[in-house]
């Protein structure tokens, strides 16, 4: 009878799944590659967790509120750009190699993210990548979670449209019960 959808199978995304590891990723490189009391560990460290806790958040919001769930999901995208800049800074900045889409490395190491193997792999293959490659590694997951989200909130936007807010859908539910209980809407008139 509810009018409420259950959402926020966020775990079952594959996104959701690319951020969590970006996360893992981050906190480790930033405790490995900075010292104490380098402010940029924990910048990185949040802003890797927010790209995957707004994600969670934005998926249980979105059975209230898809406005909610849309603006959480553009969060986790800002919060990942904001990392991609500190990878991006930190390559720079001590004059390291940043892969770009041409670079073979950069080719089989995008290739190798997208394969099965790689969830299963990546927390070995951390401990065996330089800082470079790590932060290479980083900025390729970085933009295939941004390229994801950005799916997701085309998607977002268009059950919006399909379905309406929430508010629609109580105003259909309360309408709907009306034309099929008409007796006991009379008696809560009196």
């Amino acid at each position: 009878m509810g009018f409420l959808q259950s959402l926020g199978g966020y775990r079952n995304l594959r996104v959701y799944k690319i951020t969590e590891i970006i996360y893992d990723l981050t906190y480790h490189f930033s405790h490995t590659y900075f010292t104490k009391p380098d402010r940029t560990i924990d910048q990185m460290v949040q802003a890797a967790r927010s790209g995957k806790q707004n994600i969670a958040e934005g998926s249980k919001a979105a059975t209230t509120s898809r406005e909610t769930e849309i603006k959480l999901t553009n969060v986790a995208k800002a919060s990942l750009e904001e990392l991609l800049i500190d990878y991006e800074d930190y390559l720079r900045v001590r004059s390291l190699q940043h892969w770009d889409a041409t670079n073979v490395r950069y080719i089989k190491m995008r290739d190798y993210v997208k394969s099965e193997n790689f969830e299963k792999e990546y927390q070995d293959l951390m401990n065996r990548l330089n800082d470079e490659e790590l932060a290479n590694l980083c900025i390729t997951l970085i933009h295939q979670a941004t390229h994801m989200l950005e799916r997701l909130i085309e998607k977002q936007q268009e059950q919006f449209l399909e379905q309406g807010g929430v508010r629609e859908q109580m105003t259909r539910a309360r309408l709907k019960y009306r034309a099929q209980h008409p007796s006991k809407d009379n008696d809560n008139d009196r």
